[in-house]
This record gives structure tokens, sequence and C-alpha cells, in this order.
């Protein structure tokens, strides 16, 4: 169990609080890049406890800026854009990007008062098919660079607006590696389990959690086949051949981007292969397996017979933040104690003005090893069978073929 303060330490994620201050060192996900458009130029986004919009400019430019106007208070998602950046429909308070306000139309003429106000904003680069930001203090390090999105292209990419519930809740669950064979015994496919209680559990021979330079390997063996994945900091999962990034929107809700990629098996060059491929969005609806798709526990119903709602019910029941001190911790827990303690020492890192796990400074330094081509080698030997494909929910959008985004350093 945690103490009362440790708990408040590991989940809240506001300005200025450990572990916002800790999630503000990294690069995260806000939108999809077909989010906005010329027809669609602002986009509300809430991350880390902050309200911010997101647009488009008509030169082109994209910015992420605070919602409400430095003058009054109105919100900008209802702004005009410009050529030079978003005006306030209000009064007309003209803001680019960077948060430099360029007209108070409504001033006399000759007046400087607009050289005095700066408003919130924070810098934004196409990556991966999605807008990513940085909140923290400048030099930004640069974008993060995952082993499978570089060795294939990446297929489709999945938004699942909101768990309602934090951030950790959701990350603790990924070194969990106990609770599938029993949580989706009847869900992950094959025989029925015989003993409900037990699941399949009598069917794994070792769970193993190891600290890499980039966050948790986990390793799991089951009669006969093992795997290997990655927990990369501060809250990504690689799981067969598509990873998922969770994005604290406060301190009690939490989205999640899923990114499919091709396996690169067919021997074929990448840039080939990205050619011939369109990346296609969706969004999956709560109301799938969740109704009412707003509602909490205990006025919430979930679907236990769909994988993915059996897990969100396992965090969402927990409640908004789980309440650490009376937890009951067993053997099969060591893999939660590991990612306390990383994530304690992580955010005390932060505070004594060093980088956090897994921040990388340079362009070109390694890409973030998460276990990617040791699972590829175990799918061609024909130990482990790829799962099939599916992401589920409504298709949004899809790209041109060949439009596979990189960060600018890329090329």
């Amino acid at each position: 169990m945690l103490t009362a303060e440790d708990n408040e330490l590991l989940t809240r994620i506001g300005p200025g609080t450990p572990a916002g201050e800790y999630f503000r060192r990294y690069w995260h996900p806000v939108a999809m890049l077909p989010e906005i458009s010329a027809e669609a130029p602002t986009k509300f986004v809430r991350i880390l406890g902050e309200d911010l919009v997101l647009f488009l400019d008509k030169s082109g430019n994209v910015g992420l800026i605070g919602d409400h106007c430095p003058h009054r208070g109105a919100s900008l998602l209802y702004g005009r854009v410009e050529e030079r950046g978003i005006a306030c429909a209000y009064h007309g308070w003209l803001y680019d990007t960077q948060g430099n306000c360029l007209e108070t139309p409504a001033e006399p003429a000759g007046s400087l008062l607009h050289l005095t106000v700066k408003h919130k904003a924070y810098p934004v680069r196409e990556h991966y098919g999605m807008y990513w930001t940085y909140m923290g203090p400048l030099p930004a390090p640069v974008l993060p660079r995952y082993d499978l999105a570089e060795m294939g292209p990446i297929h489709a990419i999945k938004l699942t607006p909101q768990f309602d519930c934090n951030w950790l809740q959701i990350l603790e669950n990924h070194v969990d590696q106990s609770h599938p064979p029993i949580l989706h015994q009847d869900t992950e496919g094959g025989a029925k389990a015989v003993n409900t209680t037990r699941g399949r559990i009598d069917e794994v021979t070792e769970m193993e959690y190891l600290e890499t330079p980039w966050g948790i390997r986990r390793r799991q063996e089951r009669k006969g086949w093992a795997d290997l994945d990655l927990i990369a900091f501060p809250c990504t999962q690689r799981i067969f051949n598509d990873f998922s990034i969770k994005v604290p929107i406060d301190d009690t809700h939490t989205r999640q981007y899923s990114i499919y990629t091709e396996m690169p098996l067919d021997g074929s060059d990448k840039a080939d292969r990205a050619s011939t491929h369109a990346i296609e969005y969706y969004l999956e609806s709560p109301g799938d397996g969740k109704t009412p798709s707003d509602a909490i526990h205990p006025f919430a119903r979930y679907r236990m017979d769909l994988l993915r709602f059996q897990d969100v019910m396992a965090l969402e029941t927990q409640g908004p933040i789980a309440d650490r001190t009376v937890e009951r911790l067993a053997t099969a827990d060591r893999g939660v104690v590991l990612l306390r303690e990383m994530l304690k020492r992580e955010i005390e890192k932060v505070q004594r003005g060093l980088d956090p796990l897994g921040v990388v400074r340079e362009p070109g330094e390694e890409v973030i090893d998460t276990l990617f081509p040791r699972y590829v080698e175990l799918v061609e030997k024909g130990e482990i069978r790829p799962p099939v494909y599916r992401t589920g929910g409504t298709r949004l959008y899809s790209s041109e073929p060949g439009l596979n985004p990189r960060s600018e350093w890329l090329g």
C-alpha cells in the first residue's frame, strides 16, 4: 500500500504538482491530423488539467493556446482564424501560435497594449499521423521514436475518448500480468476455462518485470511460449504490433491513442510498403461497452463479454483516483511495486532539475526499444501467432496513400 502523501504525489498532474511537472517533460499527442482543417480549424483540448485550443490558421500554421482569452475570458474555440493567428470572437484580440498578442482592435490608434499581453501557448509538431505538444520548460526534447513505427508503416490510429479514472490506474494495469488469464479467461480465445476462479492462471509459468533505459520490460511465459513487450515511460505500452499512448486529461480522466503498424514480414522496403498504405483513423465509442457512457461506478454498467471493457470495469470501479492506502498487495503485484518505485524516483529527478527516464535531447539517438524486433522474430518462427488486425469503433478519416508523417527533423 501507499501512504496518502505518496498517492497524491503519483496521481495529481495539474500545473505545479510533482507528477504534473514530470509529465510536462515529455511530448504528448493531442489530436489526430484530420481533426482540424480549413473547414473546422479549431478543436478544444483538455490535457494535464489545462483547457486549451488547437487551431489551424490561414497560413497553415498550427498552434495550441489557452482556451480563455486574457482580455475577458471568452473561449478561443470560437475564434476567427486569420493569416497571422486566431482572433477572439468577442473583441478581436489576435494571437499568433506563440501566444503573442498582435492586435487589440478596440484600443485607440497607437496603443501598445498588445505588446504587454502574452497568452499561454505550447509548441505543436506533426508526428506519426498526429499533432503532439510539449508543455514543459524549454528547450524541448526531441519527439519520441518507437522501433515498430520506424520498422513498418502506420496502418491505423484509434482514439479511445476517455477513461473515467486517473492515469496511474491504467498504467498499473499494464504491469499486472496475472489479471489477463483470470479477467479475460473467456475473451482471450481458446477453450473455455475449467475453473472460473482460477481461469487460465495455471497456464502461466513465468511473469517477469525488469527496468530498461526506456521503462519496464514485461515477459510472460505460458506453456512453452513467451513474449516480451515494453511499458515506455511516461505512459505508453507496446503489445503485439501496436502501441497505445495514454494522455492524462486531468486527475480523474484519461484518453488513449492506439497506433497500429504493419508487420514487416514480407521483406519489402519500408518506403515501398508505406507508399501503398493510407492511414485510417478511428473513434471508439464508450457506448460500445459502457452504459450510460458518461456515468461512473456504481451507476455505469460494463459489458463483461468484451475484453477491453473488462479492463475498463476493473480500472474505473477502483474510483476516480484509487485509494492505495487500503490496498493489500501480493507477490503477483511486483510489477506494480516496481512501477511506483521508478515513478517516484523519476519525479524526484525532475524536482532536482534533471531529465526523467526516456527523454531524448539529440536527434538521431537510439530509437525507443520496445522489444518489437524480438516479437517479429517469434512470429516469423511460428512461436507466436499474431493477432487479427481489428481496430473497432467508427472509421472517421483516411489519409492519402504514402502519408506516414514523421517529425520535421527526420525528413
